[in-house]
């Protein structure tokens, strides 16, 4: 959706004599008084949005947020945004371009207030830059892709701000790209997945199932892997049977988009069959069947991918 900034025109008459005449003009045709408090001014004027006015500016949408909109801005502070990793080097090492895509992926171009907001579960609402996010309100909250709105229905005279927990994080490509993403710590469980895909007695189908599907990973981190070689008496991946490795990855997997606002104590069907058991009591963490007593950590949480999100575990699980 494009946002279009909205100038009000005053049109003058003028005499064809020498006398400069302002001409009558009727009810309708008075110009629409400027919005007096709009969402840029919120955020110029409030001190825990620092980085965020800072993005604002540098990606040129000062103006647009300051236009009649109407404009919801899911927004992050300066605490939100330091938990997404963000701050403001961040912000200057980042182009107009890519901090504009970001910021459009926090508004949408209507007014939802809280008690507007879909019910969901994880309801999708189509952002001003043309992307997707999914909100869902139930008894704790509001939520958007699972992170939570800290601060409800922040009045401005264009719309309306939710202040939120952590910044967003806009997909950048399918399950298995982000899991790609270097830096992401994730090596090993690419290499299952090719390994597991790839090999005679493999699923030749998991990588588009992974790519395609609409799903939620607990994605195991490299030192996950490295513990589950060591308690196999093992040193390589390959040397993982293909049909264990095929079952103990699908375990990983639950059907649909899976946000952590979502998940609840308990079992948790997973989507080749099977329970695992989640439990929220103390931190956040998940057991297979075969773990025994030792449950994996939940260590990152509602990652986004273009087919789903991923949750990040400090252990592998074991059906």
């Amino acid at each position: 959706m494009k946002i279009i900034n909205q100038f009000n025109q005053i049109l003058f008459a003028t005499s064809l004599g020498a006398t400069l005449l302002l001409s009558s003009c009727s009810k309708d045709d008075e110009p629409t008084p400027a919005p007096a408090n709009t969402i840029t001014d919120v955020v110029s004027n409030t001190a825990s949005y620092s980085v965020l006015k800072e993005a604002v500016v540098k990606a040129n949408l000062a103006a647009t947020l300051s236009g009649t909109g109407p404009f919801t801005v899911f927004a992050p502070d300066n605490a939100a945004f330091a938990s997404a990793g963000i701050t403001s080097a961040t912000v200057t090492s980042l182009t107009a371009p890519q901090l504009s895509d970001l910021l459009l992926y926090h508004t949408i171009g209507s007014k939802i207030l809280a008690a507007n907001v879909p019910a969901g579960p994880n309801a999708k609402v189509v952002t001003a830059g043309g992307d997707s996010v999914f909100v869902t309100k139930n008894a704790s909250g509001v939520f958007v892709n699972g992170i939570a709105v800290a601060q409800a229905d922040i009045a401005a005279d264009n719309g309306v701000i939710h202040r939120l927990a952590k910044a967003l994080n806009k997909p950048s490509g399918n399950i298995v790209a982000t899991a790609q993403t270097p830096g992401s710590g994730l090596d090993s469980l690419v290499k299952a997945i090719v390994r597991a895909n790839n090999a005679t007695g493999g699923d030749p189908t998991l990588i588009n199932t992974l790519s395609t599907a609409t799903i939620t990973v607990f994605a195991p981190t490299n030192a996950a892997f490295t513990q589950l070689l060591g308690a196999l008496s093992l040193t390589d991946i390959n040397q993982i049977p293909v049909a264990t490795l095929l079952a103990v990855l699908r375990y990983h997997v639950v059907g649909g988009r899976a946000f952590s606002s979502d998940l609840a104590n308990g079992p948790l069907t997973m989507l080749a069959g099977g329970n695992t058991t989640i439990s929220l009591t103390s931190g956040a963490t998940i057991k297979g069947n075969g773990n025994g007593t030792t449950a994996s950590n939940i260590v990152a949480t509602n990652i986004m991918a273009r087919n789903g999100v991923v949750h990040v575990i400090d252990r592998v699980l074991l059906p």
